[in-house]
């Protein structure tokens, strides 16, 4: 097909410090590597990538460019308006790591009305991480607690037919 765009897509973080950023989705968010090109780009399994100076890539400047390309960025700490979301098996282990690891929290474990736990927090960049229950745990935790799949359904705001494929898998 002609035009076709790639299947293979990530989400590109730009890092101040390529090492501390390397180290902390290793280390603590135990993601696994990819590629790495050059020490200035690396991705993970996950679609996750870090990139050092994206500024200096979009605009053409630093060890990137021969050229400008005319762009001008203005890079923002915090700029809260996007997060990098991953469901996880075990709530509870992750909220531990993550507090040891010092990192800076949004909120502890948050319970939502559909019965999800989340943890929201910032990587050393300033970008919003989510760490959510796998829905299929919660799904299981509520039949163990004595909800049918049709209660376990309406409390999701979900089909029916969708929660008994969490129940079905694994």
């Amino acid at each position: 097909m002609k035009n076709k765009m790639s299947s293979r897509a990530w989400i590109l973080l730009g890092v101040e410090d390529f090492a501390r950023s390397r180290n902390f989705y290793e280390t603590v968010l135990e993601q696994e590597l990819d590629e790495v090109i050059d020490g200035d780009h690396l991705s993970y399994k996950s679609g996750v990538a870090l990139q050092r100076d994206y500024k200096g890539i979009v605009e053409g400047s630093g060890d990137f460019a021969a050229t400008p390309t005319g762009a001008k960025l203005e890079v923002k700490t915090k700029a809260n308006n996007y997060q990098l979301a991953f469901e996880v098996d075990d709530i509870d282990y992750w909220q531990a790591k993550i507090k040891a690891s010092g990192a800076e929290l949004i909120h502890d474990v948050h319970e939502y009305v559909w019965g999800q736990r989340v943890i929201r927090f910032y990587d050393p960049d300033g970008h919003i991480i989510e760490l959510g229950e796998d829905l299929e745990v919660v799904a299981k935790r509520f039949l163990v607690q004595g909800l049918t799949a049709q209660e376990v359904s309406k409390r999701f705001g979900f089909s029916l037919e969708y929660v008994q494929q969490l129940l079905d898998t694994k």
